[in-house]
């Protein structure tokens, strides 16, 4: 979740992010590409030498070992892929010491992909993308790197798929102001947030389970960004289970108003649809809608500090859901109660249907046409 203190910055620094025309295909899989590797990395080698040496759609194959480096990939097209050892053994990128980012892919490195790799002990984010159309996250670990574990923003036609994200103070899976993106198969734990769509189009989080987080998966719209508006959003066939973790998030970032105990919210954002998930064992709510200015009343943040965007959620169907033992503590949040469904009622033409639940809030929702 982007805090306020570093939003101008940040937007700065990637205003050369892309908004494709058209939707690209991911970059693929395929044993043609991963079987043929231009240049294999054996333990003990460097990485960043072999892709400072490489050409536009290289793929490059590392062996199993630690590598204790930071890696920055400006050349399009790149594949880097871990293969497996002996009893397990993965490629581990190790922060080497002071390493703000795991691995960075910078603006225009299109068609960037990465493959059953580890990044873990990075100071901020674990895989870094800034600018980025049409990329591939497959099998990575994102383990304890500060605040976020896969972060891609301002990037497009994206891929995230057989992923595991825990131990960052912000965000495991992060997918902001990015077009057409998709989490799937993937899992979070430990996290404040644990996938978070945040001023984002035309994104899917699809068959994924999280738990252990202080919310499993957060679709929100934030002020102060380049992107304004957040819309076209599927949310379906997840497991959302017993997020519960206290909050850890740094005091004073927006993350750290984020009340344990939430399986799914919906803050802000428009066509937004919540289908066919299990979401149970959350003791705060289940899956909640409101608008983003419930998060700034909870932030103690000045309604001027949202003029910039309109905050209530619209057009957002909650349906197909099964809730069950969500709200089964006493509210964190004084003014309203612990539930399955939650509801603080804004926006227009928002409406919940054929959902298995016990408690609500208000007590009668609205229902889809």
């Amino acid at each position: 979740m982007a805090r306020f203190r570093h939003v101008v910055a940040l937007s700065s620094l990637l205003a050369a992010g892309c908004d494709a025309p058209q939707a690209v295909a991911p970059p693929s899989l395929s044993p043609e590409r991963l079987g043929r590797p231009d240049v294999v990395v054996h333990a003990g080698e460097s990485i960043q030498a072999a892709v400072d040496a490489a050409g536009s759609g290289a793929v490059i194959v590392i062996e199993p070992g630690t590598y204790h480096e930071a890696i920055h990939v400006a050349v399009p097209g790149l594949t880097l892929a871990g293969r497996s050892g002996r009893r397990g053994a993965r490629v581990v990128i190790e922060n080497p010491g002071g390493a703000a980012n795991g691995i960075t892919v910078a603006p225009g490195s299109d068609g960037f992909a990465l493959v059953d790799v580890t990044v873990r002990g990075f100071e901020e984010n674990g895989v870094f993308l800034s600018g980025v159309r049409g990329f591939l996250l497959s099998g990575v670990t994102a383990q304890d790197n500060g605040e976020y574990g896969l972060f891609p923003v301002h990037s497009s036609d994206g891929l995230i798929e057989r992923c595991r994200a825990s131990g960052h103070s912000d965000t495991g899976i992060y997918v902001g102001q990015d077009t057409n993106v998709t989490v799937r198969t993937s899992v979070t734990f430990a996290n404040v947030n644990g996938i978070e769509f945040e001023n984002v189009h035309h994104a899917r989080a699809v068959g994924n389970e999280a738990y252990d987080n202080v919310v499993g998966i957060l679709i929100v719209l934030l002020p102060g960004l380049d992107a304004k508006t957040s819309s076209d959003v599927l949310v379906a066939g997840n497991r959302i289970h017993d997020n519960n973790h206290v909050n850890f998030a740094p005091p004073g970032d927006l993350a750290s108003f984020v009340p344990t105990g939430s399986g799914i919210l919906v803050v802000g954002a428009d066509h937004v649809r919540v289908e066919d998930n299990l979401v149970r064992g959350n003791q705060f709510v289940g899956i909640g809608v409101a608008s983003t200015l419930v998060l700034g009343q909870l932030a103690g943040l000045p309604s001027e500090a949202f003029a910039d965007i309109e905050p209530d959620p619209d057009f957002d169907r909650i349906v197909h859901n099964v809730l069950v033992r969500n709200g089964r503590v006493a509210s964190p949040i004084p003014f309203l109660p612990a539930v399955d469904l939650l509801w603080i009622p804004a926006g227009s033409d928002n409406c919940w249907s054929r959902n298995t639940f016990k408690t609500s809030f208000p007590g009668t929702l609205p229902r889809c046409p």
